[in-house]
């Protein structure tokens, strides 16, 4: 689910339209250290983002705030536990930019 959405905007190892997800993952990391946390924190958050929830402010500033997507809280989890354990610096699954 993750290479077939969250790709679109977020790519891996660098920033276009939105925050890599390097960049993602290592601000999450900061703010969540425990796996339940940060899962609950962001699956959350995506399910309805809003600026005065957010954690990336800065992210916001330069790529405005992310729009709202059509995902169950369930699918969420699942993509954001896979952010938790991945990562994106180095080969996984096959994919590497």
């Amino acid at each position: 689910m993750f290479h077939g959405n969250c790709v679109t905007c977020h790519f891996e190892t660098k920033a276009v339209s939105a925050p890599s997800m390097i960049e993602i993952r290592e601000h999450y990391m900061r703010a969540f250290s425990k796996k339940e946390d940060f899962v609950a924190y962001m699956s959350t958050w995506v399910k309805d983002p809003k600026e005065e929830t957010s954690i990336m402010l800065d992210a916001i500033k330069k790529y405005e705030l992310m729009p709202y997507l059509h995902f169950d809280l369930e699918s969420l989890q699942e993509i954001s536990a896979y952010i938790y354990e991945t990562d994106f610096s180095k080969e996984h699954n096959g994919h590497k930019e």
